[in-house]
């Protein structure tokens, strides 16, 4: 029997070819990064990984963990490295700081680029910025110019910049990344607030920085300088709360003693839809929302739904609480937004839950409606009107037009 040869399937190029087609269909629109994914052999950055997961556009490649399993690196989901690279809008000639390296992206960038710019790629971990030139040099991109340093602080020998993109989750925006930013420079982060995280694409304003684009999307998180832990709120062994800022002092007991207590559902006669830009409203539509992570354990004795496993935005007043939910409804286009409420003020937290679901249903329901501004600390002008969160350096505030 003769041996037969890998099944074309297997063909990195042809997988390559499948994954930038499913690309364009809902993702890129640009004919410069189709031709940058469609060249960059990603499975390179990725030695070891079976090749049907380095080129499904959905799949990240975790590439270091710590010691407990968390994720210190990685390479992101193609689909997310598109989007932003599309938020960017990156030129030929640009000089570019990536932060947060691992090799793919930034040489998707190069393409970008071209001859005639730079790119700078920065991590604060040496094995990655080694694995990352290693991977660089073998893909033929040895010009990406990779450095090891703590990226609070950039890298201000190649600035300006005239995009900066980051490939981390980040909770603030430092001063050296607004200054090292060209005049028409645009930053496209992965920002933290409100307990959520949104890739947003920020301009410069007067008074600072302003949306230009926003979406779904989540990364391994910050180290140095940088790094932000949420605070955690035990209720019980099977329920946490989780927020950004300090705990404001929940009245624990009477939390637990509602969670295991009857509940309420109201329905909202709105459509359920769009769920990130829904709960985006949400979280900013009042001054502090934490979220509710709970056991399955909950969830199997009907307890809770299992949006909570992944984390539920919960409206709270003292000790009631209410969190969203959803049903059937062909008359609402599918499916129909309503609450579950618990606590001795149930109906209270969740009618106001309700009032926030129709209003933005009826004049909020599509996508990019919010305007997100970061203002510096230094900046002047006074305290932002709406919703807003003080940050390390300055603040985020969020509208809705």
């Amino acid at each position: 029997m003769t041996a037969t040869s890998e099944p074309r399937a297997q063909d990195p190029a042809v997988l390559r070819a499948a994954m930038v087609s499913e690309l364009r269909e809902d993702t890129i629109a640009s004919e410069a990064l189709a031709g940058a994914f469609s060249v960059v052999p990603r499975h390179l950055f990725a030695p070891g990984e079976p090749l049907e997961m380095v080129y499904d556009s959905d799949t990240a490649l975790v590439t270091k963990t710590s010691s407990d399993g968390t994720a210190l690196s990685s390479v992101s989901a193609a689909h997310i490295q598109a989007v932003m690279l599309e938020q960017a809008e990156i030129e030929p000639g640009m000089r570019v700081l990536e932060i947060g390296s691992g090799g793919y992206n930034a040489a998707l960038i190069a393409e970008l680029v071209g001859p005639d710019g730079s790119i700078t790629s920065v991590d604060i971990d040496p094995e990655i910025v080694a694995r990352a030139r290693a991977f660089l040099r073998a893909a033929g991109y040895a010009r990406v110019r990779v450095m090891q340093a703590d990226a609070e602080y950039g890298v201000p020998s190649h600035a300006p910049y005239d995009r900066i993109i980051v490939t981390v989750g980040a909770w603030d925006i430092p001063p050296a990344w607004i200054d090292q930013l060209s005049t028409q420079g645009r930053i496209v982060v992965p920002l933290r607030f409100a307990g959520l995280t949104r890739c947003v694409a920020f301009d410069r304003a007067e008074t600072g920085l302003v949306s230009r684009s926003y979406c779904l999307g989540g990364f391994v998180p910050m180290q140095g300088e940088g790094t932000f832990t949420a605070t955690r709120v035990p209720i019980d062994g099977d329920a946490t709360l989780r927020l950004d800022g300090p705990n404001p002092g929940f009245d624990v007991p009477a939390l637990r003693k509602a969670i295991h207590g009857p509940r309420i559902e109201r329905w909202s006669g709105a459509a359920f839809d769009l769920p990130d830009e829904l709960e985006l409203f949400v979280v900013t539509s009042a001054p502090q929302v934490p979220f509710l992570y709970a056991s399955q354990r909950l969830v199997d004795q009907g307890v809770f739904t299992p949006a909570v496993t992944f984390g539920a935005a919960i409206l709270l007043e003292g000790a009631s609480f209410a969190y969203r939910t959803k049903r059937e409804n062909e008359n609402t286009g599918g499916w129909e937004s309503g609450v579950f409420a618990y606590g001795p003020h149930a109906e209270a937290v969740a009618e106001r839950y309700v009032e926030l679901l129709r209003r933005w249903a009826t004049e909020y329901r599509r996508r990019g409606t919010a305007r997100i501004d970061y203002i510096p600390a230094a900046a002047s002008g006074g305290t932002p009107t709406g919703w807003y969160a003080p940050k390390r350096h300055g603040v985020v505030a969020v509208s809705w037009p």
